[in-house]
């Protein structure tokens, strides 16, 4: 399993997986006070599976990446042929290790909060986000921390993992392929033409996790374009299903250490978009991207990071 180097100390995986998710939303929530901006929700939703993915379920070797960001490298070419994408913060790749296919890239402030938490990223690598030039992006690319693929319209990651865990197989290695996707990615015909290839070709070397939260840029996702059930329509198509809480650290690695049965594994991970930041539910349902109404409502957010800060087991 991945080693963690944060610098939260605790006296099990479980508990560090749990103050690692506390401090991810407080990192985001800083970053969202200072820019006047975030993906908030995202945070709130995703945190334990961020911190779950990276502290237990993921087999994965030490970042190859600086701890600070380097600047956009330009695509790659002929003229570019050093290219490297943003999975060196996941490590090298070897036949027994897993590959992190990171799918919202909506979700990047998020990742990049996770990478500094367990080592992987130095929190200063956070002053180049959404700059000009910077490889930080907010909405994530193939050159950013933690992302190995493109994520353009979503989608696409999932279909990407398919052909690398069929080329894996030809190539005859044992590791993982694991996606972190979101629910809203259902309304993309392209996320069921990637479930039904997975199916078809019986690739259980595939570990799928969903951040199911409900939400979407238009409001409630059951009332913008319904995706429910999504266990039961996901089964009809093949896949071994498991539907948990998505803030018990626990319920997610479960599913992680099952032996495979010829079946891709999709895990449900149902959250609560406001989870660790009650003040959020008053936004609802416009709940995709917080930008402060007024210097009143940031100053409500602030006082509620003050309370969150003092609450932390160390300091950011």
């Amino acid at each position: 399993m991945t080693q963690s180097n944060s610098p939260v100390a605790s006296s099990s995986w479980q508990e560090n997986a749990r103050q690692i998710a506390n401090r991810i939303r407080l990192r985001v929530l800083e970053h969202t006070l200072t820019n006047n901006g975030g993906y908030m929700s995202q945070a709130c939703s995703s945190a334990e599976l961020f911190a779950a993915l990276y502290t237990r379920i993921l087999k994965l070797d030490p970042s190859q990446a600086p701890m600070i960001p380097p600047p956009f490298p330009g695509v790659p070419g002929k003229d570019n042929l050093n290219y490297t994408t943003g999975g060196i913060y996941n490590g090298p790749q070897a036949p027994h290790l897993d590959r992190f296919i990171f799918s919202p890239a909506h979700y990047a402030l998020v990742l990049y909060t996770a990478l500094i938490e367990v080592g992987r990223m130095a929190p200063a690598g956070l002053k180049q986000f959404n700059q000009d030039g910077s490889s930080v992006e907010m909405i994530g690319a193939e050159h950013s921390p933690g992302c190995e693929v493109t994520n353009g319209s979503l989608g696409q990651s999932i279909s990407q993992a398919v052909g690398i865990a069929l080329g894996r197989r030809l190539k005859g290695e044992n590791g993982r392929v694991v996606v972190m996707m979101s629910d809203g990615e259902f309304n993309e015909g392209q996320t069921w033409e990637a479930i039904a290839s997975m199916s078809h070709y019986k690739l259980d070397s595939m570990l799928v996790y969903v951040d199911v939260n409900g939400q979407c840029v238009d409001g409630k996702l059951n009332e913008t374009m319904n995706v429910e059930p999504l266990q039961s329509r996901l089964e009809a198509f093949g896949m071994r299903v498991f539907s948990v809480n998505a803030h018990d650290v626990d319920a997610l690695a479960a599913p992680a250490e099952l032996e495979t049965d010829g079946r891709p594994t999709v895990v449900l991970s149902y959250s609560n978009p406001t989870q660790g930041l009650p003040l959020l539910q008053e936004r609802a349902p416009k709940l995709h991207y917080l930008r402060f109404k007024d210097e009143a409502e940031r100053e409500s957010f602030r006082e509620v990071y003050q309370t969150m800060l003092a609450a932390a087991p160390a300091t950011l």
